[in-house]
């Protein structure tokens, strides 16, 4: 067996897990959420929850992987020989497989509004005729199966050269320049007149809308837009050096996940208040409302076309995350067989899309519990396989591997006082778990 490959750079590594957790759920979901769930009383408890159970789980992944340098399904063998957890891993392996199938169907969308975008085929239409154009777009099979298999196809190029040569190096240009891009969108935004009435609704809360379904809400938020439950950390972390602060790293992810999902309120807000559009527009916000935004603002067609690259950057960074844990069990560590099993993965992923890919269209009848394909895919991946994986995750971290073990492992490369061990300690045991199974009763409807 080759040795493992590792990540040449602390930063290559908070870049890399930082881009697999910044995509779709920070910079398309969160403004359509925070949009319908009252702004900032929804931004706040995100915040929250984040802390408290998103970014401990995520830690508690990194511990799993680093400590076992190896990948999902192996290191829980290695940790726990003769039992069942590796399951663990297997669940992680079969979700990410299921999610890139049904997140590349998403990926490709954007695909074809960016080359929409780069030949100003959505320059001065009303909303309206957004929403049309939306729809068609979704519905012709033709185009939404061949802009998903380039998706993949640019997923696949990245993962087959490997940690340093691919993933590394694809999120050290990718993620600088989404902030880059960020930044420039959000100056454009808050120049806006009118920006002043978005951002309040960012920032300034109103209580009305502090509530207990916000709260879940805000909790599922935290809890999706990290990555954790599915082992992608897991498999991240086991390329890390025994040298790296894990404690620090977990940090630097969850806050720039926080970042990221700031600025994209500040992007969309203001614009969609200064220009009179409504915020709760739901999923469409992204693909109906701000092509509609960005036409009333001058040079909006180029400014809407920065934002396409920035939210393929951040699709990217994720789907090549989803790839990498499936690749990492094919091939062992052994590199000469990464190539092949890239792109039979990748090739059987998109196989495994088409139906999801077509549900807007052809197969746009509901197969199961009035749930298409895409549906019901999206909801074994979001409402069973995320949650379950992270409170197996935190139940195995929490109570199967020795307290001492973990203490070990978290200090090795970080200079932690072990009061600040001890409370993240009590969250994973406790706290995270309990999180967890709210938010699982809440997605089945039994909560």
């Amino acid at each position: 067996m080759n040795q493992q490959e590792q990540w040449s750079s602390k930063i290559g590594f908070i870049l890399a897990a930082a881009g697999s957790a910044i995509g779709l759920g920070a910079i398309w979901k969160f403004p359509y959420m925070a949009g319908t769930n009252g702004g900032s009383v929804f931004f706040f408890l995100f915040i929250l929850f984040t802390v408290l159970i998103g970014a401990p789980v995520l830690l508690a992944e990194f511990i799993i992987g680093r400590h076992a340098q190896t990948d999902a399904v192996r290191a829980y063998k290695k940790i726990a020989p003769n039992s069942a957890w590796h399951w663990v891993g297997y669940l992680g392996v079969v979700a990410s497989f299921v999610l890139l199938s049904f997140y590349s169907v998403v990926g490709g969308w954007i695909v074809s509004y960016l080359l929409r975008s780069l030949s100003g085929l959505l320059i001065g239409k009303t909303q309206e005729e957004y929403n049309q154009l939306f729809g068609s777009i979704i519905s012709n099979p033709w185009e939404v199966l061949l802009a998903q298999f380039v998706f993949l196809v640019l997923t696949i190029l990245i993962v087959q050269g490997g940690i340093q040569q691919g993933i590394e190096r694809a999120s050290r240009y990718m993620m600088p320049a989404l902030f880059i891009l960020f930044l420039v969108l959000v100056i454009r935004s808050l120049t806006l007149d009118g920006a002043m009435e978005g951002i309040q609704f960012l920032l300034v809360p109103d209580f009305s809308y502090l509530n207990g379904q916000t709260a879940l809400l805000a909790l599922g938020q935290a809890f999706f837009a990290l990555s954790v439950g599915v082992s992608v950390m897991v498999t991240y972390a086991s390329y890390l050096g025994k040298e790296e602060n894990l404690p620090k790293s977990a940090t630097s992810v969850a806050v720039l996940n926080i970042f990221i999902s700031f600025l994209a309120g500040l992007v969309v807000f203001p614009a969609v208040f200064a220009l009179g559009f409504e915020p709760a527009s739901g999923p469409g916000l992204v693909f109906v409302v701000l092509p509609a935004v960005f036409n009333e603002l001058a040079f909006g067609g180029f400014f809407f076309f920065i934002f396409m690259v920035l939210l393929l950057f951040a699709t990217l960074t994720s789907s090549i995350s989803m790839l990498e844990i499936v690749v990492a069990v094919l091939t062992k560590s052994e590199q000469r067989k990464r190539k092949k099993f890239t792109w039979i993965s990748g090739l059987l992923i998109f196989i495994a899309g088409i139906p999801s890919a077509l549900s807007f269209g052809i197969f746009a009848k509901p197969l199961l519990f009035e749930k298409t394909f895409f549906d019901l895919a999206d909801y074994f991946v979001s409402n069973i396989s995320l949650p379950l994986g992270a409170l197996l995750i935190s139940l195995f971290v929490g109570y199967k591997i020795p307290r001492e073990q973990v203490w070990a492992e978290m200090k090795q490369g970080a200079t932690m006082k072990h009061t600040l061990f001890t409370i993240w300690y009590v969250s994973v045991r406790y706290i995270a778990p309990i999180g967890i199974i709210i938010i699982f009763l809440n997605s089945l409807g039994l909560f």
